[in-house]
């Protein structure tokens, strides 16, 4: 399917994926309205886009905020002679690293603002013109940390694991409305998301905690071996211009592989492969015995998985 000059609204458009995916889609002829909580930003992002030879247009929009999000889309509209954006591509997303102990609700408020209220919000607000024209698009990105929840991390896997289920049921809700609805679940990528999750875990740092320290380390050798993002924003315009689009769309080596493993194999094994990787210790079996059990006691067989 051409893009035949069909608009889409990407917000968190300024850097990560976003920056990536409105170059992408404005260089293939798309209507690109780039959504972006900073003014300033928004302007660097279209110069930059200009010295590319693409043109694309801005709206303000902070997807934490129900009144810039009603703002932006009717900027969107009066662009599109009324109909408003044909696509919606919920990009914005901000980490939230740090021991479950440590985040408090301000901080886990924040991320859920963004990361899961925000895209239903735009979700929502986008559906009655598309139902109205007959059909559109949207594509909420995920994470491989949605299917894959890992220590130190646990409000972001959090945020992203219920976007997956809100995606999931969104798109049955809307399928007789002609709205397709689809999921992308990123890997590990270079983009600025994994610096600020070390800015998290700095600001948070016990010293009493040692996943800490392994955290930081993890992330840094992550951020320094893994590939730019444009496989994502290939796959968001594959997604975007298929007639069947997927349900879901997993990106990347790691995620490709981590994900059924995690779902395949007991959570017994996956917890111990993360105590192993995080450093976190396990709890010793003796305090961890039940009132009454004698030492050598075991329970029958239980088998759980992911």
């Amino acid at each position: 399917m051409p893009s035949g000059g069909r608009s889409v609204l990407v917000t968190g458009a300024t850097g990560g994926f976003g920056r990536v995916i409105v170059f992408r889609l404005a260089g293939a002829g798309w209507d690109v309205i780039a959504g972006a909580r900073d003014r300033d930003k928004a302007r660097d992002l279209v110069a930059d886009a200009a010295e590319r030879g693409l043109a694309l247009r801005t709206v303000q929009l902070d997807v934490a905020c129900e009144a810039s999000c009603r703002q932006a889309l009717q900027e969107c509209a009066e662009m599109t002679g009324g109909g408003g954006p044909w696509a919606l591509v919920n990009n914005a997303g901000i980490p939230q690293a740090g021991a479950v102990a440590d985040v408090d609700d301000e901080q886990a408020r924040r991320l859920l603002e963004v990361n899961l209220l925000g895209p239903a919000r735009l979700c929502r607000l986008v559906l009655p013109a598309m139902a109205a024209r007959g059909g559109g698009r949207i594509v909420n990105i995920s994470s491989g940390l949605g299917r894959v929840p890992w220590p130190m991390g646990a409000w972001y896997s959090a945020g992203k694991h219920a976007l997956s289920a809100l995606t999931h049921c969104l798109r049955v809700e809307a399928a007789h409305l002609g709205v397709r609805v689809s999921l992308i679940e990123p890997g590990a990528f270079s983009t600025p998301m994994l610096g600020r999750a070390l800015n998290d875990l700095d600001t948070l740092r016990d010293p009493a905690n040692p996943g800490y320290a392994t955290a930081t380390r993890l992330f840094t050798a992550v951020d320094r071996r893994v590939p730019g993002p444009e496989p994502v924003a290939r796959t968001l315009e594959t997604c975007l211009t298929a007639r069947r689009p997927r349900p879901r769309y997993v990106v990347g080596r790691e995620a490709r592989f981590l994900v059924p493993l995690h779902t395949m194999l007991p959570l017994s094994l996956t917890d111990r492969i993360k105590h192993t990787v995080t450093g976190l210790p396990r709890t010793p079996a003796a305090a961890a015995r039940p009132p009454g059990r004698r030492p050598g006691e075991r329970s029958g067989p239980v088998k759980e998985t992911a």
